[in-house]
């Protein structure tokens, strides 16, 4: 089964099975145990593709082993996709998705994106600011848009499991006019494949979201304003009103964000860098 989207029968008419898809000739830039990711070309236009080969039954197992749902292949990334689309969140185009074989273990796919262009990753972004700080327009807006992400992703039950400023890409091309307030950052919200998604984001996922975000911003020169904004953002509160109803959860966040500092750089954060201060 192959399903190729409307803007894009054109362009892939030719391909007719899983197998046409899987044989497309890519530059690899990701090779994982049964999954490689790669770049294309076709009619002057660029794509990615992420083929799924056969994972086996100790993939199923150990998803399984860890409480987890097995999410194997590309149709669980291509609903995601799909999913943001409805809720608001931009993300990449899909343009086609297929799968074979009606055992999971044995099951092979694909998902095909088309490329974005003109964007750059908000952790190279946000990297400049030490040695040449934004504007307060465009962090003022850069806050509230990856907050609003946050708050939309979580509200619709979904989390994304590496919530990091490296999966935000910003669309370059309107860069200049967001730095003058003229018009909102394009952002997108990238790598869905280990997303979950339930009626209600549990307080451990919606911690790891944002703990791995902060994580993610500590050494880029926010202060405690800064903070305190994406908090109210994301909550829809007050900043009295989070800091007492959800001080639990901002204490758990800070806690998982220095974990993971520690974890990834065998240090613990500078004093400098703001604290999530949860004191009224």
């Amino acid at each position: 089964m192959i399903e190729i989207y409307p803007d894009y029968k054109e362009i892939f008419k030719s391909f007719k099975s899983v197998d046409d898809f899987l044989k497309i000739d890519i530059d690899i830039v990701r090779d994982f145990k049964n999954r490689k990711t790669g770049r294309f070309f076709i009619d002057g236009k660029g794509f990615y593709i992420k083929k799924h080969f056969e994972c086996g039954i100790g993939a199923i197992l150990d998803e399984l082993f860890h409480l987890r749902k097995p999410h194997i292949g590309a149709g669980h990334e291509r609903a995601l996709l799909d999913r943001l689309r409805t809720i608001g969140i931009d993300t990449m185009a899909v343009a086609a998705f297929g799968q074979d074989g009606k055992i999971l273990s044995t099951q092979r796919s694909f998902l095909v994106t088309e490329e974005l262009t003109n964007v750059a990753s908000l952790e190279d972004i946000c990297a400049r600011w030490r040695t040449k700080p934004p504007t307060t327009v465009i962090k003022k807006a850069l806050l509230q848009k990856v907050a609003e992400i946050a708050k939309t992703l979580h509200n619709s039950g979904i989390n994304h499991r590496d919530f990091y400023l490296c999966h935000f890409l910003m669309d370059t091309g309107n860069l200049q006019a967001a730095e003058m307030g003229k018009q909102p950052p394009t952002l997108y919200l990238m790598d869905l494949h280990r997303a979950q998604q339930r009626n209600e984001v549990p307080f451990r996922w919606r911690v790891k979201d944002i703990g791995g975000l902060y994580f993610s911003a500590m050494d880029i020169e926010l202060n405690r304003t800064d903070l305190f904004r994406f908090m109210t953002l994301y909550t829809g509160k007050s900043l009295r009103q989070t800091l007492h109803e959800d001080r639990g959860f901002w204490k758990a966040v800070r806690r998982r964000a220095v974990w993971t500092y520690r974890r990834d750089f065998g240090k613990n954060p500078e004093p400098r860098i703001a604290r999530m201060d949860t004191k009224k």
